[in-house]
């Protein structure tokens, strides 16, 4: 059996040739709905003691006290990027009603991995605290990968403010769930991962609470190691109860498998608000 090139596999911005062009992209789309938003967006909104430890808010379009809640959680491989390259994302959501959070975090080798799942925990507390509301937590690449973790926490046992089920459904996109393949990848080198960080922070490894649901989505045109990752999470996750669903987006690659989120008639868009109204409507008869 020839041995896996990880390197190779998980080299997105390599496969990818054109990703600066998707880049400058994503910014300019970014800083134009930022400002088709002036008056209504809450940007910057610290919920920790870090410049990082922020999120921008982005409510729906005739927004109400009983409107639903998603989170968007960015990638850049727990190392880069931040929330306001993907204020974008907010847009197909909110045309449809549904107020779209935008989480932050530290980045490696400034902190670890296990760091960055704390924050994003404090993030979605602190959200609580304001809105009380539970959540769909959605995520792009690392950002999957935290969205996983969110939906696979005992929310109990990191505080007792908040329901055991505070993000009860993940909407993971292109994420990494299984980190042990990252032991052999040059990034490493800033995510400082060993063996035994490297299971404990792999959600695929968890025990999960009960009624939680997860859909694991990646590009068509991804590595086999992303087509792997996505498949391993929903099947795995099934096998311990929750409702999963894997889906493969025909010819997008690592990055544009992202972009239908801002898109309002997009089928993608069309399902994670029907995640975000069950979400709501599981709060609404507890």
């Amino acid at each position: 059996m020839a041995q896996i090139d990880y390197e190779k596999e998980y080299d997105n911005r390599g496969r990818v040739k054109e990703h600066p062009e998707i880049f400058a992209r994503w910014d300019r789309e970014a800083t134009a709905y930022r400002e088709g938003m002036r008056g209504k967006a809450q940007l910057g909104i610290s919920y920790g003691p870090s410049l990082r430890q922020i999120y921008d808010y982005f409510p729906g379009n005739d927004s109400h006290a009983g409107a639903p809640l998603a989170v968007f959680i960015h990638g850049g491989y727990w190392r880069s990027l931040e929330p306001a390259k993907f204020s974008q994302m907010a847009r197909g959501m909110n045309a449809r009603g549904v107020n779209v959070a935008l989480t932050g975090y530290d980045l490696c080798p400034n902190c670890s991995i296990a760091n960055i799942i704390d924050q994003t925990r404090a993030a979605l507390l602190a959200l609580w605290r304001k809105y009380k509301k539970r959540m769909l937590v959605t995520g792009h690449s690392a950002g999957g990968h935290l969205a996983a973790c969110m939906a696979a926490t005992e929310w109990h046992s990191v505080s007792e403010e908040a329901p055991n089920d505070l993000a009860p459904f993940g909407y993971a996109i292109s994420g990494v769930f299984d980190l042990t393949p990252l032991l052999h990848v040059s990034q490493n080198a800033d995510l400082r991962l060993d063996a035994a960080s490297a299971q404990s922070v792999s959600p695929v490894n968890w025990k999960l609470p009960p009624q939680r649901s997860l859909d694991a989505v990646v590009g068509g045109k991804e590595s086999s190691e992303f087509l792997r990752q996505s498949k391993l999470i929903a099947d795995e996750w099934g096998k311990r109860g929750a409702v999963t669903r894997y889906e493969e987006v025909a010819g997008a690659d690592h990055f544009t498998v992202v972009d239908p989120l801002s898109d309002p008639e997009s089928a993608m868009t069309a399902r994670v608000v029907k995640l975000a109204e069950r979400v709501n409507a599981m709060a609404l008869s507890a």
